[in-house]
């Protein structure tokens, strides 16, 4: 039997209706429409209608029934203690190829929880398994009409994806996806491709049977296992060479072609990774179908380098305004520095006062297979930093911190870079403006320009 959540109040927002019916932090909502509330999902449903009857329980535990009269989908201005509303759902799998089994001990908690919850796919954009999903749940995802939906598939052969996840029931998903196909629910899909395991013939029988819930699976991104150097006791993976990207690739542009004259869009994609380690030139930006797996890492370094040339040129430099020379560096991991090198040489020559000094950060923490820069932590920036010339700023992809804060992997917060290497930091936004920007230290100029238009 589900645990029954108190759906507690914490904040009360000034001037709502929440406030003008007295209703204080620590109350409990006990019901809308003489509904039980499951979740945030079921509270906004209810809480949309223009009449409705509030049940909350008060702190000293009398029950208030409240009725409502408001605008349609008006928020009553309740802030819970939970955003969700529910407890938030763990994975139950023990996938071989799985990032948070490949860390160290020590690091703080909050980076060793799995979370495999259909709802946050739809709140915060996180691929899950669907393993813990009852049909219940695919219900309110439908009713809801909750999309999109994203989908770590990995394998379309349910006894391979039932290895690889290292759970019986792992195989059982196909009749939800083909549920929410059937019901209009958008999908994005996903395949951490392991060498040996679901690569090869597999992958193709796996792109094979996703076609088949096309158009309402919009996009799959295939990835590479990432391998970090604690997998002692681990599933045995090895590390993708050169020829099995160029292999890799080859198989999802096949495929790519085939699905685009029938359905008009490209579908299956390769993440950078495959292209940057096969040494091929990236996909032209017609090909990313709108960058619908940018989080995957597809097409991110296309997007960033068209974005920096359309910066380029739709901010000329003015020839008039004498720019003082500027001195900066950039510090990001090994996948991405060849290709800001050169989007810096661009730029270098709209604004030739400028220097960017840009450093490959070797990732000793995890292990040096891993060269993405959002997993570069503060130890390994201070360490291979110190004493290099650095200019007058350091700047730092938002991606090395947590979400909304200053803190990096292993807690190293930003102001304790700065003292230790006497730097200030500059965090950079991931768009090729705010690359453009941060570089050449003309936000403010650019701004105007965009105001003044």
């Amino acid at each position: 039997m589900k645990k029954k959540i108190e759906h507690r109040i914490k904040e009360v927002i000034p001037g709502s209706i929440a406030e003008e019916l007295e209703l204080e932090p620590g109350d409990i909502v006990l019901a809308v429409n003489g509904q039980e509330i499951e979740d945030v999902f079921d509270y906004h449903y209810y809480t949309n209608e223009e009449y409705l009857t509030v049940l909350v329980q008060k702190a000293d535990g009398e029950e208030w029934e409240l009725e409502i009269e408001k605008e349609f989908e008006e928020d009553l201005g309740i802030v819970f203690e939970s955003s969700l509303m529910d407890d938030y759902r763990s994975c139950r799998n023990k996938c071989i190829f799985c990032f948070i089994d490949q860390m160290p001990k020590g690091m703080r908690e909050t980076l060793y929880f799995k979370d495999d919850d259909s709802r946050l796919s739809f709140l915060q954009g996180n691929y899950v398994t669907l393993t813990n999903m009852s049909d219940h749940d695919i219900d309110r995802i439908i009713r809801y009409h909750l999309e999109p939906i994203n989908i770590s598939f990995h394998t379309m052969n349910p006894k391979l994806r039932c290895k690889m996840l290292n759970n019986r029931f792992a195989g059982d998903i196909f009749p939800k996806v083909k549920r929410m196909a059937e019901a209009g629910i958008e999908m994005n899909g996903q395949i951490v491709l392991c060498k040996g395991v679901n690569d090869g013939a597999e992958l193709e029988y796996s792109i094979r049977k996703l076609t088949e819930y096309l158009p309402y699976l919009r996009s799959v991104s295939v990835v590479p296992v990432g391998l970090t150097k604690f997998r002692d006791g681990l599933y045995p993976l090895e590390p993708f060479e050169k020829e099995d990207a160029a292999g890799v690739i080859d198989c999802i542009e096949t495929w790519q072609k085939t699905i685009y004259e029938e359905y008009g869009v490209h579908f299956i994609h390769a993440s950078d990774e495959w292209y940057i380690l096969a040494g091929r030139d990236f996909p032209e930006e017609e090909r990313y179908d709108g960058y619908l797996q940018l989080e995957n890492g597809v097409g991110m370094i296309r997007l960033l380098t068209e974005e920096t040339r359309q910066t380029l040129a739709d901010h000329p430099r003015r020839q008039e305004k004498k720019m003082q020379p500027r001195e900066v560096s950039l510090a990001t991991g090994r996948l991405a520095a060849p290709y800001l090198e050169r989007l810096y040489h661009e730029i270098k020559e709209q604004y030739p006062e400028v220097t960017l000094h840009i450093y490959e950060i070797a990732n000793h923490f995890f292990g040096e297979r891993i060269t993405v820069a959002g997993l570069l932590t503060g130890a390994d920036l201070l360490e291979q930093l110190k004493g290099r010339a650095l200019g007058s700023e350091l700047l730092l992809p938002v991606s090395m911190l947590r979400s909304g804060e200053n803190v990096f992997l292993d807690d190293m917060t930003v102001e304790q870079l700065e003292n230790a290497l006497q730097i200030r930091v500059r965090i950079v936004k991931s768009s090729g403006c705010d690359f453009v920007c941060a570089v050449t230290g003309q936000e403010i100029e650019m701004e105007e320009e965009e105001t003044d238009e």
